[in-house]
């Protein structure tokens, strides 16, 4: 049976990094998963700080449909500004511009960023159950239950971007209105409450916590081990020898801690971008 998007073509876009050579992984990834499951006529990827960029990436869409959702946590400069002046959406510094838009016999479809999407509670939930099930411990401590267990969804904050602390909390509490976990908290790195807080916030003496990141980086493989207690040097040999910046499950203030990847590669990221092309479609 064929597609409802046989005549769309799929544009996923990522930040990128000059930096970092895993940034643009998480993209790469969906990219190809999707593909493999043959939804769209074709799946291109760009991105701000990496080849292939912005600039260029509509010239690769030829089918009828295009769509284009950006890999990012939240609305803000970047989803609003950045990304639509460079696609041609709007000019410089317009936010208020038609989502949908017709060119040259091609409708282009701008999505909304996977980050505030409803479903991405899934997508906590399922990095937090992958993490506990893959190392539960020793055989004298069994994996914890989610209902003995404090989730904690962790960010940046800034007091540039509000949207950016918002989705996360968002995020919280709709994890907490489903009472699978003993408690769920949102903790960021620059703002309070703070990651390393975690320990006296929460009453279980179970913790996970999930980096609401889409590309894993110096932030979650370096920044945020160190202010969960692990030593700074022992981070950095650790990454230097290839093995995982954090010991799962940590022992700290007389708890037990596990710490996951980003969400950035989680499986189920591929239904929510899917989710958002849906909802696109129907708008336009």
């Amino acid at each position: 049976m064929a597609s409802e998007f046989a005549d769309a073509t799929l544009v996923l876009i990522g930040h990128g990094s000059t930096l970092n050579a895993e940034s643009a992984d998480p993209t790469i990834f969906h990219a190809d998963g999707l593909r493999r499951r043959g939804v769209f006529a074709e799946v291109l990827t760009g991105f701000w700080k990496e080849h292939p960029t912005l600039a260029g990436v509509l010239r690769g869409a030829f089918t009828p449909r295009v769509f284009v959702v950006p890999l990012f946590i939240s609305d803000g400069y970047f989803t609003e500004q950045v990304i639509p002046r460079e696609l041609g959406f709007c000019r410089n510094g317009q936010t208020d511009f038609p989502r949908v838009q017709e060119r040259d016999g091609q409708r282009f479809h701008y999505c909304g960023p996977v980050g505030t999407h409803a479903r991405m509670a899934e997508v906590i939930l399922a990095r937090a159950r992958e993490v506990v099930e893959r190392f539960p411990g020793s055989p004298a401590e069994r994996p914890p239950a989610e209902s003995e267990t404090a989730l904690f969804i962790a960010g940046h904050g800034t007091g540039n971007n509000e949207n950016s602390r918002k989705a996360i909390e968002q995020q919280a509490a709709k994890i907490a209105s489903m009472g699978r976990y003993a408690e769920t908290y949102s903790v960021f790195m620059e703002e309070a409450p703070k990651i390393g807080d975690c320990f006296a916030m929460a009453a279980a003496s179970n913790l996970v916590m999930v980096p609401f990141f889409i590309s894993d980086g110096l932030h979650s493989y370096e920044d945020i081990p160190v202010m969960l207690g692990e030593p700074e040097v022992e981070v950095q040999a650790r990454l230097k020898s290839g093995r995982p910046t954090f010991p799962n499950p940590g022992n700290r203030q007389g708890k037990r801690i596990w710490y996951s990847q980003g969400i950035g590669t989680e499986p189920l990221l591929a239904d929510v971008i899917l989710e958002r092309v849906r909802e696109m479609a129907t708008a336009g």
